[in-house]
């Protein structure tokens, strides 16, 4: 009988990235390298456990921006020729390597698991990953929640109720599309909670969210469990805390397992190691020298000192380190056991594309470990939180702080000096937004079409990943650039539609573009 429980949860986002006025654009390979990296090994690892009857849970959100780009039409077509360019680079590159013993294996592996790519992506799942996911979830190993329509930081938009009903109530309608069933749970944004917020999660059926360790540790009143137990929020909604010192096992790549010499670097790229006239048909079409996905070398030493990576001593290495988060579970789960009475719940929250796409063997310490944890011991169950619920349905009542995950973890991330001038624009066009939701009754189509594309700007303006982004200092011209973007085409048809002279040619052209949910009403907003 097990001691106590595991949740792993992977938070699986990226914003809407869509350019097809453009033939080749940069930022759309953030998901053409998910795909390849870390959705589809996802995808393998899960299919091997079905496969071989080793039963295992896991919990994953897919966010609605992240579902509208897997099953668009031409996102998946320029995927397949964003693969098809790799596999050529691949092929030359084992006929490059040949008489090079340290990297022609690898070449071959690459080659190997890009062609695997395309077969799982076309030929096994018709070019739609996200009915991958929902067949994992229809067999009960995968739980997958939802999130926030455009991954809105919540707690600065609190300011106005109707804007965030709006973020929940698209996204719920957005999963129940694709999922077949309302979702139980949600990842909130950045782990973004503000009190109240749970009130808006129960009118639209949501039984459960996470937050980082903080917002549970500084609830009121303090809960008697910590973080490993759910508490109930005065609405009814389940909350879970991160648990810390699992995660940062994972995740920290100073401390955690993915800073392991024997890994692949990530950082050193054929896109810039080689001749510049041989990548450069691979490269995009301004020329420029980007990562390309094929890495020959290992976490070690400086970058020009680096040794070539094994892959067999990385894969002896990940189902070490399997091995060892696995005890270190144990151990907890007993410890916590004793202490509190009662089986312990240990939440692991990580974000998805740090499995496979920076921690390149991270699909595979997954898989080791859902293995090791079926055969190798008994203490330590996985769950997703929906069973944990209905197997503890009793858990003390209490309200989260306010709080986010991120540095400081108090929303600091989304809100400083590089990033605030965004908020008035944006607390703006949500105020008018609600305004013309309410006054325009009765509207003909081409208004009623403009008011749903207003939705769709504000809505990609008020995405997270922005702000972020901003802070971070990498892609911040992007960044700002589709922020001025939605906020000005969200201008321009408020005041078209207070004219009631609506530019058809200007609609269309936004419609193009910013295609996102078409099954969008606008009045969700009154």
């Amino acid at each position: 009988m097990e001691k106590g429980y595991l949740s792993i949860v992977l938070h699986a986002h990226l914003p809407f990235v869509r350019h097809p006025e453009y033939e080749d654009f940069l930022e759309e390979d953030w998901l053409y390298e998910a795909i390849t990296e870390t959705y589809i090994p996802l995808i393998n690892v899960f299919d091997g456990l079905v496969q071989d009857g080793v039963d295992f849970r896991m919990t994953m959100s897919l966010t609605p921006t992240l579902i509208a780009m897997l099953t668009d039409r031409l996102l998946q077509d320029r995927y397949l020729r964003y693969l098809d360019r790799l596999i050529e680079l691949s092929e030359k590159e084992v006929e490059r390597t040949r008489w090079q013993p340290d990297f022609a294996p690898l070449a071959k592996m690459y080659r190997e698991r890009l062609n695997n790519a395309r077969f799982v992506f076309l030929n096994k799942y018709d070019k739609n990953l996200v009915s991958a996911f929902k067949r994992f979830q229809d067999l009960g190993k995968l739980e997958i929640i939802t999130c926030a329509a455009t991954h809105g930081y919540l707690p600065l938009m609190e300011l106005n109720p109707q804007a965030v009903r709006a973020q929940i109530s698209i996204a719920v309608k957005n999963y129940e599309l694709h999922m077949g069933r309302p979702p139980r749970g949600i990842w909130l944004p950045e782990c973004g909670y503000y009190p109240g917020l749970d009130d808006i999660l129960k009118q639209f059926g949501i039984k459960y969210f996470f937050t980082d360790s903080h917002g549970i540790l500084y609830a009121s009143p303090r809960p008697k469990y910590g973080v490993f137990a759910p508490i109930y929020c005065p609405s009814g909604v389940a909350a879970f805390g991160r648990d810390m010192e699992s995660s940062k096992q994972v995740w920290s790549a100073q401390e955690g397992y993915p800073g392991d010499p024997h890994y692949r670097d990530f950082y050193r790229d054929v896109g810039f190691d080689l001749d510049y006239d041989y990548i450069k048909p691979y490269l995009h079409g301004d020329g420029i020298r980007t990562n390309v996905g094929i890495k020959y070398y290992s976490i070690t030493g400086p970058t020009e000192n680096k040794k070539p990576y094994v892959r067999e001593a990385a894969l002896g290495k990940a189902a070490e380190h399997a091995g060892n988060f696995m005890f270190n579970r144990e151990k907890q789960v007993e410890y916590l056991e004793s202490l509190m009475g009662r089986k312990p719940m240990i939440v692991s929250p990580y974000d998805a594309e740090l499995f496979g796409h920076w921690w390149y063997e991270g699909p595979e310490w997954l898989d080791f470990l859902f293995r090791k944890i079926y055969y190798d011991q008994k203490d330590v169950k996985t769950i997703t939180p929906s069973e944990y619920l209905e197997m503890n349905p009793v858990n003390q009542k209490a309200t989260p702080s306010l709080s986010s995950w991120g540095y400081k973890g108090y929303s600091e991330v989304w809100l400083e000096g590089s990033n605030d001038w965004i908020y008035r624009h944006l607390h703006k066009a949500a105020q008018r937004m609600v305004e013309m939701a309410r006054n325009t009754n009765g509207a003909d189509s081409m208004t009623v079409r403009a008011l749903n594309q207003a939705a769709r700007e504000l809505l990609l303006a008020q995405s997270s990943d922005w702000a972020f982004i901003m802070k971070t200092g990498t892609m911040v011209q992007y960044a700002v650039k589709r922020t001025k973007d939605h906020v000005n085409a969200f201008n321009v048809l408020y005041d078209m539609i207070n004219a009631n002279k609506i530019d058809r040619k200007f609609l269309e052209d936004l419609e193009y573009k910013d295609n996102i949910f078409p099954e969008l009403d606008y009045r969700v907003y009154t």
